[in-house]
């Protein structure tokens, strides 16, 4: 099969022929139809993550946005071949605590596709844990969209649905309209939510008032961005921020936006500048009571809840997928992301 193979970090990304895996006990083996390609497995390509533990051994396939169909499965597996599924990224164990409470995404035996195991770049992937790892789909939702609901769009649903305490009419402020934030914007507009939108890029921000911002704000020199959020929100400030970049200033302003009481909600991953580490104003989060949370991936048991409201109409994660692209086109986008010049979702459709 063909594979998009990491052999040096930061190096174009190899297209090989390795051989197809068979599944072992549990396992099922997914012939991969999309795959989308996200800021994590960029992380991944550049090295970063260290000081979270995370270091991959090379060569590994990336690619953790997987939609697929199941090719064939291994002893005790109870799901079907012929079964199309999304592959939630965090693929958990099923056993611990968490997992028998519901909140898998918190395993601590979780393996991401890409960085414990190899992943989804490539024609077939294995996935643990099967019968709790492969979620069925309905069969109004793409191929595609499959995809991009292995990670950025159930992160962004995760962060707004089930961890910003946001009621309907309250004030968000959504730090950056990539994958995650536009996911995140799209989801709290669905959930009654007046968003304010916050990015460098107006290209960016146009697709974050079609995701259903209300208000947006182009950052850059000599722009207050938390004065302006407040401005915007009545002087006050928002119920709720969301940082979906996690840069020192992005996490920052979005905690000087908020009004007292609030709360935010910090999603997205640091990159070498910060290194997991952020300063926060804590005299300020004291004095006005403010909660800082953070928010990974999403409960495998909320994958219903999205199919609901997708099946209503209220989300549509298709509107988010910009390009189809192919796996030697992988590189190029990591190259994008190092300068934060995606726009939207990318899948690779094209796996020869």
């Amino acid at each position: 099969m063909k594979a998009a193979r990491l052999v040096a970090f930061r190096e174009p990304l190899q297209i090989e022929d390795i051989p197809v895996p068979s599944p072992g006990p549990g396992e099922a083996l997914v012939r991969v139809t999309a795959v989308g390609v996200c800021r994590s497995d960029w992380h991944r390509w550049n090295d970063d993550l260290a000081w979270i533990g995370v270091k991959p051994q090379l060569p590994m396939t990336l690619g953790h946005e997987i939609g697929g169909v199941i090719e064939s499965v291994g002893e005790g597996v109870k799901i079907a071949p012929g079964t199309r599924v999304t592959v939630p990224f965090v693929q958990s164990c099923g056993e611990c605590e968490n997992c028998t409470t519901g909140r898998d995404n918190l395993c601590p035996k979780g393996q991401v596709a890409g960085f414990a195991r190899d992943g989804g770049f490539a024609e077939y992937v294995l996935v643990r844990v099967a019968d709790l790892n492969c979620v069925p789909l309905p069969d109004a939702i793409s191929d595609e969209v499959a995809a991009a609901l292995g990670c950025r769009f159930p992160t962004g649903y995760h962060a707004i649905a089930h961890r910003s305490g946001m009621h309907a009419g309250d004030w968000i402020a959504i730090f950056g309209a990539g994958g995650v934030g536009l996911s995140a914007i799209q989801t709290a507009a669905a959930l009654g939510g007046r968003v304010i939108a916050i990015d460098i890029d107006a290209t960016k921000l146009e697709r974050a008032r079609q995701a259903g911002a209300v208000e947006t704000i182009q950052a850059g020199e000599g722009v207050n961005v938390p004065r302006r959020i407040k401005e915007l929100a009545g002087g006050g400030g928002v119920a709720v921020s969301v940082d979906a970049i996690a840069t020192a200033p992005t996490t920052q302003a979005g905690i000087a936006s908020l009004r007292r009481g609030g709360r935010h909600v910090q999603v997205g991953l640091t990159s070498q500048a910060e290194q997991g580490q952020v300063p926060i104003p804590a005299d300020l989060m004291v004095n006005n009571e403010l909660e800082f949370v953070g928010s990974g991936s999403n409960p495998h048991r909320c994958y219903a809840e999205i199919f609901d409201l997708i099946a209503q109409g209220k989300l549509d994660p298709a509107s988010l997928i910009s390009r189809r692209i192919s796996l030697s086109d992988i590189t190029g986008i990591f190259h994008d992301f190092d300068t934060f010049a995606t726009n939207g979702i990318d899948i690779v459709t094209t796996f020869h």
